[in-house]
């Protein structure tokens, strides 16, 4: 993927944006890990409404990682930038603590979903109570998302229509079908397999 992808802001932010805000109660307080932030629109507006925020993107894409910098001076916040690849289990990954974790157009590249389902997991399973909220263009079929779900222990908690959260003047210039997401961990799916090994 071309770096100026992750220096773009795409409807998908703007959808999460809006939901943060919505939200801000929820979000206040709490500590938010922003992952593949781009642009961090999300990322900024938990920080605006009192969250402790760590922007992330690929530690290889550095010009991305120096532009969230930037914007969080511009916008004198001060959240913690942070170079994290997903499925790369090095320092950055087990210095989170994420309650909330976003994720704004993460599905773009399915050959990426492994690897962020791997990092989503492992977070949630870190964090006890975490909860992973992401919007995401409807492109590349639901079904493969609850595959991916299933397979790394998760499950959706809520499932909205990103169009029905937005005042109409902001849908009216978003188009494509965005859908939200808040995804948890799946304890029962957990209890399963952890009895069924013990045997």
């Amino acid at each position: 993927m071309k770096e100026d992808y992750g220096l773009f802001v795409w409807p998908c932010s703007i959808v999460l944006a809006e939901y943060v805000w919505q939200q801000r109660l929820r979000f206040s307080g709490n500590c938010v890990v922003e992952l593949g932030g781009g642009t961090c629109l999300p990322g900024l507006i938990a920080a605006k409404v009192g969250s402790n925020v760590t922007l992330t993107d690929d530690a290889k894409r550095l010009e991305v990682l120096e532009n969230m910098r930037r914007v969080c001076e511009l916008n004198k916040l001060k959240c913690k930038v942070l170079g994290l690849t997903w499925g790369v289990w090095d320092a950055s990954i087990f210095s989170l603590h994420p309650k909330i974790i976003l994720g704004a157009d993460v599905l773009y590249d399915a050959r990426a979903f492994d690897d962020l389902f791997a990092t989503v997991a492992f977070l949630l399973q870190s964090n006890p109570g975490s909860v992973f909220i992401t919007t995401y263009h409807n492109r590349s079929g639901h079904h493969l998302i609850e595959f991916l779900m299933v397979k790394w222990g998760l499950k959706c908690m809520k499932l909205l229509d990103g169009f029905s959260l937005l005042p109409s003047d902001k849908a009216a210039r978003l188009s494509g079908n965005i859908q939200l997401a808040e995804i948890v961990l799946n304890h029962e799916l957990i209890e399963e397999t952890s009895s069924s090994g013990a045997r």
